[in-house]
């Protein structure tokens, strides 16, 4: 989705209706500005349900990753960014790590995680697909909708009409 919108001025139009993720996250795709409806994934230190994920068509989705907050390995790389990319994912929220920076700024895709750790996570397949999943005092419920730009991350139960800007 690019549509144009700022966080903020989704807050002033919807106040209380609208949850506000307290996780300070770094930007690290080449879109600041990005929302859909949210898929989900829970997993620790294991990409492979991310892989499986990004790789199937995203129609303008948003793919939320618990990781745990976890840093000691990276749930997305550059390949499994540029698979999201080409299979029109709009964005990757995710509450752990990632790595090759550099190649993953370089794609139109909203990338936003706590750090970054260039060691490879597990494979197994562990975690579990579209369940709610919390951090930042937010609850992201599969197909809730998020909307994240410079200012965070918001959340509202059903898509919002976007302020003009």
């Amino acid at each position: 989705m690019t549509e144009v919108f700022a966080t903020a001025d989704l807050i002033d139009a919807h106040g209380d209706i609208l949850a506000s993720c307290e996780t300070q996250f770094r930007t690290y795709g080449g879109r600041d500005m990005f929302h859909g409806p949210i898929a989900t994934i829970k997993c620790h230190e294991d990409n492979a349900l991310v892989k499986e994920q990004l790789n199937q068509p995203g129609e303008g989705w948003v793919l939320v990753v618990d990781g745990g907050g976890s840093l000691r390995t990276a749930l997305m790389g550059d390949l499994i960014a540029k698979a999201a990319f080409d299979n029109g994912w709009a964005g990757v929220i995710i509450y752990g790590g990632v790595r090759d920076v550099a190649e993953l700024g370089k794609l139109d895709l909203g990338i936003k995680a706590l750090g970054s750790n260039p060691r490879k996570s597990g494979k197994t397949g562990a975690g579990y697909l579209d369940i709610p999943v919390a951090f930042g005092n937010v609850l992201f419920t599969p197909e809730a909708w998020v909307y994240s730009d410079q200012d965070g991350i918001v959340i509202s139960d059903e898509k919002l009409d976007l302020p003009g800007r």
